[in-house]
């Protein structure tokens, strides 16, 4: 059973999300519950945890996820969630709305050439990106090196957001490991019975290889770029 607080807490912590998609801050709940301090809803938060009925998402900033209510929570009609994702009480919730101002982080894996092939996948810091640049699936990050993807709009300097896979549909830019120690960010084509990677600069070549040896890590799923 749940204090008034408590309660209070969740039911706002579930109007926002439905409303907005936005998990409301600490000063936010705060001052909707009129506490004096953070450290209330610290606490508020932590019994609501505790007992099932919320939990932070891993990796991800100020993201809250309401995962069941109680029955004795009773809701307003305006709060009602769209028909995708059906409002029950009790049981938990089988697709409880998750914030869309969350950060995700993914590992960064050094410098990849968008020109010549360069080894990639090297050190393991991590870079913080905005949940709404991904889908779903597993991702990591390349920091661009070269100009020969620049007719696809992806410069020197930016992050590839990728999506792990080990296919790729003709067409589709991917990170292809050459050789099993060097990789490339390229169209995947086929030409024959060879694979080709082509640029998106005229100044260079398609790379034609036996299908051997190549290997797919991924797809370009987005661009994270830093205006300085």
């Amino acid at each position: 059973m749940l204090t008034p607080k408590q309660q209070e807490l969740l039911s706002f912590i579930q109007t926002r999300l439905e409303e907005g998609g936005v998990s409301p801050s600490f000063e936010e709940m705060k001052e909707a519950l009129d506490l004096r301090s953070k450290s209330g809803i610290h606490r508020l938060i932590n019994a609501l945890e505790e007992r099932g009925f919320i939990r932070r998402l891993p990796n991800r900033a100020r993201a809250l996820e309401v995962l069941k209510l109680p029955d004795a929570m009773h809701r307003a009609p305006k709060l009602a969630v769209p028909a995708k994702a059906p409002l029950t009480s009790g049981p938990a919730l089988s697709q409880p709305p998750v914030a869309a101002n969350d950060i995700l982080e993914i590992p960064l894996h050094g410098r990849i050439a968008a020109g010549v092939p360069i080894e990639a996948l090297e050190g393991q810091n991590m870079l913080s990106v905005p949940a709404a640049l991904l889908g779903t699936g597993d991702h990591y990050a390349l920091e661009v090196a070269g100009d020969s993807m620049v007719e696809a709009g992806i410069l020197d300097g930016d992050f590839a957001l990728i999506q792990r896979t080990d296919v790729a549909r003709e067409g589709q830019i991917v990170v292809a490991l050459i050789d099993e120690n060097e990789a490339t960010l390229k169209y995947f084509r086929r030409e024959g019975p060879k694979v080709r990677l082509d640029p998106a600069n005229s100044a260079y070549e398609p790379q034609i290889y036996d299908p051997r040896q190549v290997r797919i890590q991924g797809k370009l799923a987005g661009l994270l770029r830093r205006y300085n």
